[in-house]
């Protein structure tokens, strides 16, 4: 299935389109190589392990980053090592080992506060960035809302670190995206959720659509998210709209609570992009699909104050009315809710080794949110056209 949105004037602000010459073979899955799972509530040097949000591997030394989302429930802010047992022969998944952990800090050296309190951080992505060694990381940060009016706001960020989780520094964040008290700006969890590094670039994606960008999704429709783009350098680049899916189901009863966005992008080259798309619907569980994504043809948006039109409606009520837009384009990989039953909170995703038949590994794994209704799960699969 491919989802993209075309028009017949293009605006003058969109990239320029992808050519036949530039294009390259789309991802596929090839197979499944396994699933493994760390134990609920297992300790790792006197922390509790869940909520791994965030995973990514330094291919040099094959170590894997593994970072919570846990804020203070259980221990501060923190990430974990380890390995994953990927055959490079048979492609074979045998097993999971986590070798330590690591508490991030701030600027002076303390450990960020925990929920509830000023400052405090809600890590969601980590990426190893090769190039100088460093890890980044995004904090969807907090602020209040209508069922949490006591919340005070902490920012959310991309912020690097060394590996000893010592701060060194953050991107400026475009202003569409501050937190804020009002019904402006970023909901509460659906700030910065996933964090792609490449050669040229960092990008970030909000996990669902801004209060001045529309409702959240329903199952006649669907929202746009915003993916923010830098320069290695850290100055902004521009700003994408991902169109996310109408609601797959509708909840059970009629009416109940649905929760639906990005959980997570993995760059594939300097435009395109995997995406997980992960829903929780109220009486169905999870549901979770993968797409591929591209950025070339797509409007920078990073000047628009609202997106709440349909991208090919003008709406001259609007600041921005008049003014059409084009999300990337987008192609379903493939449906993860097939996989595993029950589908978990797919919430991560990192290349792995590439095996001796050519494919490369892609390992995806699970927030179990410390519920032991859910598990920590990595899902590895073989796949063509990642670079």
């Amino acid at each position: 299935m491919a989802v993209a949105v075309a028009f017949a004037v293009v605006a003058a602000n969109a990239a320029p389109p992808a050519n036949a010459a530039g294009r390259r073979d789309p991802v596929r899955i090839t197979r499944f190589l396994g699933e493994q799972q760390v134990p609920h509530m297992t300790r790792l040097d006197g922390t509790t392990v869940g909520g791994l949000s965030g995973i990514d591997r330094d291919p040099s030394t094959g170590t894997w980053y593994f970072i919570s989302d846990d804020r203070w429930r259980y221990n501060p802010a923190r990430f974990y090592t380890g390995h994953l047992d990927i055959d490079r022969v048979t492609g074979a998944f045998n097993g999971v080992r986590l070798t330590g952990v690591t508490t991030l800090t701030r600027s002076d050296g303390t450990p960020y506060p925990g929920y509830g309190k000023p400052e405090s951080a809600d890590p969601e992505t980590i990426r190893f960035d090769r190039r100088s060694g460093r890890l980044l990381w995004g904090d969807e940060g907090d602020r209040p809302d209508a069922r949490n009016p006591a919340i005070p706001i902490s920012l959310s960020a991309v912020r690097s670190m060394d590996l000893q989780g010592r701060h060194l520094g953050e991107l400026r964040l475009p202003r569409n995206l501050r937190l804020t008290g009002a019904e402006s700006g970023p909901r509460r969890n659906f700030g910065f959720e996933g964090l792609a590094v490449t050669a040229r670039t960092i990008t970030a994606v909000t996990e669902g659509p801004r209060y001045e960008d529309g409702p959240l999704p329903t199952v006649e429709r669907g929202a746009p998210a915003r993916l923010t783009v830098w320069h290695r350098a850290g100055g902004l680049r521009a700003q994408f709209v991902y169109p996310l899916d109408p609601l797959p189901v509708a909840p059970v009863p009629p009416g109940g609570e649905a929760d639906s966005g990005v959980s997570e992008i993995l760059p594939i080259d300097d435009h395109r992009y995997l995406a997980l798309e992960r829903a929780w619907i109220e009486g169905v569980n999870y549901r979770v699909r993968l797409y591929e994504i591209d950025l070339r043809g797509a409007t920078n948006v990073l000047d628009r104050r609202s997106l709440e039109s349909a991208p090919n409606v003008l709406d001259r009520g609007s600041p921005d009315g008049g003014r059409p837009y084009r999300p990337v384009a987008k192609r379903l990989v493939h449906d993860l809710s097939s996989v595993t039953a029950p589908v978990q909170n797919l919430e991560s995703m990192a290349w792995g080794p590439r095996l001796v038949s050519g494919e490369c590994t892609l390992v995806i794994g699970s927030d179990d949110n410390f519920n032991q209704q859910e598990v920590t799960q990595f899902l590895a699969f073989g796949a063509t056209g990642c670079r």
